[in-house]
């Protein structure tokens, strides 16, 4: 074959793609020619399509030495050179080549790339812009010159650019695709899709295309279509981490946390440094109970980014979770170390500090936490709720909870529609109760005995359950439900759209600010009647909820009100609810086991007397360990049993009590125990001893089963006159005070009569079960007529 007939098959073989053929082919003509200087320079690109970037060097080098002012081979060289990462050197040849020609939009396209690549957005986006200047076809520089617009945060220019391409090319995937991640970035995700959805149809193959509409489609929250885009993705591109991370995301979304641990993993096989996806791991790993394998994954995401904030956060609330409170105290101060004004670790430093009974420190935090950032909303709930256990008087906790309701609660007004539910006064009603504690957990206490009391035939009984890890009283509870929906996954919009479809007439709070609360859905009003009981007899300040459930001892009747019923609705100053007054008790109880059973007083043969309080550390004010601390003055041979976490909230503890003039040698301490355990530590107590502001509630109850009677010190607040509610109820209302001095002389009293506290423990466990305290039935009947009394008055309008 002659040379020439050699070289010619060669381009063509080259054009068709057949690049090795081509190679062997330029490889043979050069041995007849070897000054050839095109071959050479034919040779140079294609080692530049086969990514053999030095050797294309070589190639191009060659040809320059025997044409130095042929103007392709320059530009050829400039190409590999920004293909092996010398940009300067590569803008500084299309520099002067635009020196002796600046009309080609070739070379300004070229220089724009390079500069690009190089980190100068702003020279970039000139040259792009002449690119396009000199040829208005030119799509691909209005493209890039968009993305230069978005790295310089101008995105109303970005915005301009692809819109500008696409005007020129309506199927361009990538302008598509980056006009598309653009709207989501501002906030228009609707448009976003749209543009997408576009990107993808152009380019139905593209993983590029398919990650970015799946994750799109993710912040929507249609996850279910989001995974199968992204599971699409990894089909075609088994080795793209950020798919195999965002596919884990919709997965956990949909609550298939198997398949999204799994996915989580695969995006760290594939890139080992995946920070996120370490991060998304470990809290994946935490909500299946693998608590090693999640503080590994989140220690991983720290490695990996050691400025993660949100990973040393979700580190910190596991080890909260263990109870390891000196570890979880320690990260959120090293998160608050990278970004001091950090909303969230505030807020979860304040949890820590309160479980540690710290409460002024941690409030100061739930404080920091809300002026970092005003909206954050679980923030403000737990600086409401933990003044709850600060306040002796009403008015701070009702101040903040507006102020709760004036940021979160107002913008949301607007967006709420008429209720149409059916007027008939008599009716079946459907009510929906609406908790993340339907477990085990000491809210089924007081679900359980209700629930199961229930009468069906007037009441049609809806859960909303947002459960973590649901378990045999989850499965107990949902038996009493006519309908039980687990709504974990739902935002507070779109569970608010469920519960209107559902009908609900009755919609009932049994969190409120407290952990897992949604007070955000009850401000959407999505039920015509709205109420709060359970969680705290307090006022939660959302207008959108009506009414609170409470009785004649935690808010007694105005005797200036003759038309003060038990059920009054009339409003009371430390409520923005009004007042429902059940006639006996706000709680109705159940142990929910017979063991252990009642022991002897521990004091009749025992050398000392123990008082012990088993409530959290949060309760335990300065005012409380003074009244505790004259009782154990008062009664020389005694001791006092607490319960606090080791570590940090063990040791502030203890020296809170010194400050008081108790000797530690007479404080025990019992940590946080499975509740067999726990109620198992009431065989070590004579009298318990409760708290204030915030008295006891659940476990002044639990206490009472045990055979453990509780002294109470009255308040002014709901939350500290629970203890006279649950002793009026069972007729021993002679263990309230009314100050400080009676609280402690009723316990030294006590103390002094030991045969009357070993008759009294005997018979308290029979005393509560004979008591409205653990009468389901009549507390079901209250609650339902109330129930009724209100729908009555909404029908009425």
């Amino acid at each position: 074959m002659r040379t020439d007939q050699c070289l010619a098959l060669a381009k063509e073989r080259h054009l068709a793609g057949d690049l090795a053929s081509a190679r062997t082919l330029y490889e043979t003509v050069l041995a007849d020619e070897p000054a050839n200087a095109d071959v050479m320079f034919r040779l140079g690109v294609l080692g530049l399509q086969c990514a053999t970037y030095d050797e294309a060097l070589t190639w191009l080098d060659r040809a320059l030495a025997l044409a130095p002012q042929e103007t392709r081979y320059h530009f050829a060289r400039g190409q590999v050179l920004s293909a092996l990462g010398r940009f300067a050197d590569a803008v500084a040849t299309y520099r002067r080549l635009l020196a002796f020609d600046a009309t080609s939009a070739d070379l300004w396209f070229a220089l724009g790339s390079a500069l690009q690549s190089s980190g100068d957005p702003q020279a970039a986006a000139a040259a792009f812009e002449s690119a396009a200047a000199l040829d208005p076809a030119q799509v691909d520089a209005l493209n890039n010159l968009g993305n230069c617009h978005r790295q310089l945060g101008t995105p109303e220019l970005a915005e301009a650019a692809y819109r500008r391409a696409l005007a020129i090319q309506p199927d361009h995937a990538s302008a598509l695709t980056n006009l598309g991640t653009l709207l989501q970035a501002q906030g228009q995700i609707d448009a976003a899709i749209e543009r997408l959805s576009e990107a993808l149809r152009s380019a139905p193959d593209s993983p590029t295309c398919l990650l970015n509409l799946g994750v799109a489609l993710c912040e929507r929250r249609q996850f279910a279509q989001a995974a199968a885009l992204l599971t699409r993705t990894l089909e075609l591109e088994p080795h793209f981490p950020e798919a195999a991370y965002n596919l884990g995301n919709a997965l956990h979304a949909l609550g298939r946390r198997r398949d999204a641990q799994a996915q989580y993993r695969n995006a760290i096989a594939l890139d080992p440094q995946h920070a996120d996806a370490h991060n998304n791991l470990g809290n994946v790993s935490k909500e299946l109970g693998e608590y090693k394998a999640a503080a590994e994954a989140f220690n991983a995401a720290i490695r990996a980014r050691p400025g993660f904030v949100a990973a040393y956060n979700n580190a910190g609330n596991l080890m909260r979770t263990l109870r390891h409170t000196t570890d979880a105290e320690a990260l959120f101060e090293a998160a608050l170390r990278i970004d001091p004004a950090h909303s969230a670790s505030h807020n979860n430093l304040g949890n820590v500090l309160k479980d540690c009974g710290v409460l002024d420190e941690g409030i100061d935090h739930y404080r920091r936490a809300v002026e970092c950032d005003p909206g954050n909303v679980v923030a403000h709930s737990n600086l409401a709720y933990a003044l709850t256990f600060q306040a002796e008087h009403g008015a701070a906790v009702l101040e903040e909870c507006r102020r709760w309701s004036a940021q979160h609660e107002a913008p949301l007004r607007a967006a709420r529609q008429p209720h149409t539910n059916d007027r008939s006064a008599a009716r079946r009603l459907r009510i929906g109760y609406v908790g993340a504690d339907f477990r085990d957990h000491c809210q089924s206490l007081f679900t359980v005995p209700f629930f199961s009391h229930h009468d069906h035939a007037q009441f049609e009984i809806y859960c909303y359950a947002s459960v973590e890890r649901p378990d045999e009283l989850t499965r107990r509870l949902a038996g009493y439900a006519d309908v039980w929906r687990d709504v974990r996954e739902l935002d507070d919009e779109h569970l608010a759209q469920q519960i209107r479809a559902d009908g609900i007439d009755i919609l009932v709070d049994l969190a409120m600010h407290m952990a897992d609360g949604r007070p955000l859905l009850f401000a959407r009003k999505p039920a015509p009647v709205q109420m709060a009981w359970l969680a705290y007899p307090g006022t939660t300040g959302i207008e959108a909820i009506d009414y609170r459930l409470t009785d004649p001892h935690l808010d007694p009747v105005d005797p200036a009100d003759p038309s003060g019923s038990l059920a009054s609705t009339t409003p009371d100053n430390h409520y923005t609810e009004r007042s429902l007054r059940l006639p006996d008790s706000f709680w109705c109880y159940d142990p929910l086991t017979d063991e252990p059973a009642v022991n002897a007083l521990p004091a009749l043969t025992a050398d000392r007397f123990t008082f012990g309080c088993l409530n959290n550390p949060c309760k335990l004010t300065d005012r409380t360990l003074a009244m505790w601390s004259a009782v154990l003055r008062e009664v020389p041979q005694s001791r006092l049993l607490l319960m606090a976490p080791a570590g940090n909230a063990h040791q502030t503890l203890a020296l809170r009590i010194e400050h008081q003039g108790i000797d530690m040698q007479r404080i025990g301490f019992v940590p946080f125990q499975p509740r067999a355990d726990y109620l198992r530590t009431y065989h070590e107590i004579d009298l318990g001893l409760d708290t204030f502001p915030y008295n006891g509630h659940t476990t002044s109850l639990d206490s009472l089963w045990m055979g453990v009677p509780v002294v109470t010190r009255v308040g002014e607040t709901a939350v500290g006159r629970g203890g006279l509610s649950q002793l009026v109820n069972l007729g021993m209302s002679e263990l309230a005070a009314d100050s400080d001095d009676a609280f402690v002389r009723i316990a030294v009293e006590l103390a002094a009569n030991r045969p009357h506290l070993a008759e009294m423990r005997q018979g308290l466990r029979p005393r509560m079960e004979q008591s409205p305290l653990m009468d389901r039935a009549r507390f079901a009947r209250h609650v339902e007529a109330v129930y009724r009394q209100v729908w009555r008055e909404w029908c009425a309008g």
